[in-house]
């Protein structure tokens, strides 16, 4: 038996409702571990120990009266800094946001208390959620459980790093560039990024803005796949104002047994080498796949160039966070792209052209997007699901020197962009798709390797019933060593 911190929040859920441990209980049991092992780690930077102790009493009384809040009752959640939380800061990491203390919890924040959590703390980014590594100047940096000297991900990597510690019971994170996928898979828990627009993403925003952002959505993080879906079911949704006059209902997963699936398996692209120690385990998931007669194809592929689909979404990515420079970085931008030559095609220039790009020329790269979705729609046809990396490696080593371009990762012993690897997070991002990360295994050096199982628009519920269907028969969830 899993010792208790480290269980699903489902199998924590139940043991509060058949009274095995009591919601403060289990509450006190995570805060101790927190005074323990946080120190190591850094990945929860902000609690609200009074007002999670006042809600856990509240869910205990009404237990007692056979009064259960929702599938979560009882079970204690930290979520990631950057969703409103009334009463605890919201700053993304910047210094100038030290002061922005949120006064209303966000949406996603009220339906996962609804579904019954205790909230009592927040979880470490980086700096305007900009990053695979989670280190700013208000919080400093997060370690990952498994190897302190590496990340643990990002832009969610407090929220995977806290999970994995058995820190907390579940969490939230967001993601517009594999932010959710790529934390989970570097910590070795489960995340899902939900199709575009099912999540209302109110209340995950900087100060003053409602909008949702394009690629940008909300999703839970999870030690378990059963974990994902009922969080998932929980937030998902309209707000208010578009509940009004729309209703979410998402297909129910056709299959049952994972025979029943058919698959392609993608280990890698041009665009993003991957390390050897990844594709040996996604390439050993497909063959144990294959043993359990499910339909296995490594070639099979959305009639798509998969050069053109990343340059789609450098350029629809970098648009999307366009919004956020001053006026003295747009204008400096604009400088600076007219000086680059055309045939540049660096991960900078695209980026800085991207920064500045005309409305007319968005208009043509979204129709360019929106041709392309018609395109993985008929690949889904045949289809149910791709399976390709989340990243090009393992957690790699802390890096917080220069700008994020300008850094590199190792892969297969040579040093390459870290950026090529958006690759992994743009293939279903950028076209509004699903994905669903799932631990499978380990490298030889013991750091945790992810597989991202992509689905088609709205097939939400096939990615987790997939993830749940591996989590049973392949691999699940381990602890790392060091946080009994």
């Amino acid at each position: 038996m899993t010792a208790l911190p480290f269980r699903t929040a489902q199998q924590l859920a139940a043991a509060v409702r058949s009274k095995k441990i009591g919601c403060l209980e289990l509450l006190d049991l995570y805060l101790k571990r927190v005074e323990r092992h946080n120190p190591r780690l850094n990945a929860i930077i902000a609690l609200d120990i009074a007002g999670a102790r006042k809600r856990a009493k509240a869910a205990d009384k009404a237990l007692a009266k056979g009064d259960v809040w929702g599938p979560l009752h009882g079970v204690p959640m930290t979520i990631k800094e950057s969703y409103d939380v009334a009463g605890m800061p919201t700053t993304w990491g910047d210094p100038a946001l030290r002061a922005n203390i949120a006064t209303r919890d966000a949406l996603s924040v009220a339906r996962l208390k609804a579904a019954g959590v205790t909230l009592f703390g927040k979880t470490n980014v980086p700096l305007m959620l900009a990053d695979w590594q989670s280190y700013n100047a208000v919080y400093g940096t997060t370690n990952n459980p498994w190897d302190v000297t590496r990340s643990p991900g990002g832009s969610s990597g407090g929220s995977a790093a806290a999970l994995a510690a058995g820190l907390t019971g579940i969490e939230a994170g967001s993601d517009i560039g594999a932010s959710i996928r790529n934390p989970a898979h570097y910590c070795g828990v489960y995340g899902h990024k939900p199709t575009w627009g099912i999540v209302s993403p109110r209340g995950h925003a900087l100060p003053g803005r409602v909008a949702q952002g394009d690629i940008s959505v909300i999703g839970p993080l999870a030690r378990g796949a059963e974990d994902l879906e009922i969080a998932f079911e929980a937030m998902a949704g309209p707000d208010d104002i578009d509940g009004d006059g729309l209703r979410l209902k998402l297909p129910k997963p056709a299959h049952k047994k994972l025979r029943d699936f058919k698959v392609a398996v993608m280990l890698e692209d041009p665009n993003s080498a991957v390390d050897d120690t990844v594709k040996t385990l996604l390439q050993e998931l497909a063959h144990f796949l294959g043993r359990r007669k499910v339909t296995v194809s490594d070639t099979a592929r959305p009639d798509i160039d998969t050069g053109e689909l990343h340059r789609l979404y450098i350029k629809l990515l970098r648009s999307a966070t366009s919004g956020r420079q001053s006026d003295a970085a747009f204008a400096h931008n604009q400088a600076e792209a007219g000086r680059l030559p055309a045939e540049d095609q660096s991960y900078y220039a695209q980026m800085t052209r991207a920064n500045v790009l005309s409305h007319r020329d968005w208009l043509a790269v979204n129709e360019r997007r929106h041709q392309l979705r018609l395109r993985w729609a008929e690949f889904f046809r045949e289809y149910d699901l791709l399976l390709c990396p989340v990243a090009a490696s393992a957690a790699f080593p802390h890096d917080h020197a220069g700008e994020r371009h300008e850094r590199t990762i190792e892969v297969n012993g040579k040093r390459v962009p870290t950026t090529d690897q958006l690759f992994w997070a743009g293939i279903n991002g950028v076209c509004y798709l699903p994905g669903t990360v799932a631990p499978i295994g380990r490298t030889p050096d013991g750091l945790p390797v992810g597989v991202q199982i992509i689905g088609p628009q709205y097939g939400d519920r096939t990615c987790l019933r997939f993830a749940r269907l591996l989590e049973r028969e392949h691999y699940a969830f381990e602890p790392p060593p060091g946080y009994d």
